[in-house]
């Protein structure tokens, strides 16, 4: 019979060395290469084919869209193309997986002829459509397209929207709270399918007409919501616009949501992010409200 182990005898049990002795293991570069590289690839799928985040820069799309908005688009509604690649480092082609057709009053981002290049509009006629523009006015298919006074936005001036008067004249003020705002005069607009936003057309210049044109079957004609200040199907070229109804293969996604917007105060110090926020204008919807046809077609139109 074995005799128990004596505890008291303070012998430390045996004790391995194998640890200490093992060499300290190499970093494997190569491994860690191609994580990295495996992230990179799934951040330009995602880009490519889901999402991608969008930074407005211009005033093209105010009042709903003004600079220094971030938002989300979305690049599979319309189907893809060379467009959806991200960097647009495929080339140019007609040819769309899955395609699908915008619909009246969807925003979406789309490359011009000449640029690489991506500018965010609005879709106002489709394929087959015949459209005009009137002193500022819509016509689609032979009819004005809905136009409805509204009360006047007031938009605190800031460092991203001055209301600088060449652009805006007349229309910089100070409040009595010390403050300088804009007071943009809105329409809202209304197209066939109900799809309903605000529009902004403060002074006459030449893209107010605008000889009627047919759709190409592919294509959709897009304008921006600053009627005043957007280079879209209504500009030539040479004047950076889309020249006209743009190929469906070069609209490469649909504006959902935004997600944040900066007045232009903030530097590279984290401190001033806060502040430079604005306020009311995250997490909204991109997608225009959608109203009864009965109600458009009693709305009357604003000449």
């Amino acid at each position: 019979m074995s005799e128990p182990p004596n505890e008291g005898t303070g012998t430390p049990p045996p004790h391995s060395t194998a640890d200490e002795d093992d060499p300290p293991q190499s970093v494997n570069w190569l491994a860690e290469v191609r994580g990295l590289a495996m992230m990179l690839i799934a951040v330009i799928a995602f880009h490519s084919f889901i999402a991608k985040p969008f930074y407005i820069p211009s005033i093209s799309m105010m009042p709903n869209l003004l600079v220094g908005d971030r938002l989300v688009v979305s690049k599979y509604p319309y189907g893809w193309s060379w467009v959806s690649a991200s960097f647009h480092v495929l080339p140019r082609s007609h040819e769309r997986l899955l395609g699908r057709t915008p619909e009246y009053g969807d925003v979406v981002i789309v490359v011009p002829p000449d640029r690489d290049e991506d500018y965010i509009k609005r879709v106002v006629a489709l394929p087959g459509d015949r459209i005009a523009v009137v002193n500022g006015q819509i016509v689609l298919n032979g009819k004005p397209v809905p136009q409805v006074v509204e009360p006047p936005l007031e938009l605190p001036a800031d460092a991203n929207q001055p209301c600088e008067p060449e652009e805006f004249p007349g229309l910089r003020y100070r409040a009595t709270d010390g403050r300088f705002y804009c007071e943009l005069p809105i329409l809202r607009e209304t197209l066939p399918n109900g799809a309903t936003y605000r529009v902004i057309d403060h002074k006459q210049q030449p893209l107010d007409n605008y000889p009627e044109t047919k759709v190409p079957q592919g294509y959709v004609f897009l304008m921006g919501d600053n009627r005043d200040h957007s280079a879209d199907s209504r500009a030539p070229i040479e004047e950076k616009g889309l020249g006209g109804p743009v190929p469906l293969s070069s609209v490469g996604g649909r504006a959902e949501f935004t997600t944040f917007s900066l007045d232009g105060n903030e530097t590279w110090n984290p401190a001033t992010w806060w502040p430079a926020l604005r306020p009311g204008r995250s997490w909204n919807r991109l997608r225009p409200m959608v109203v009864p046809t009965q109600t458009v077609r009693n709305g009357g139109s604003q000449e």
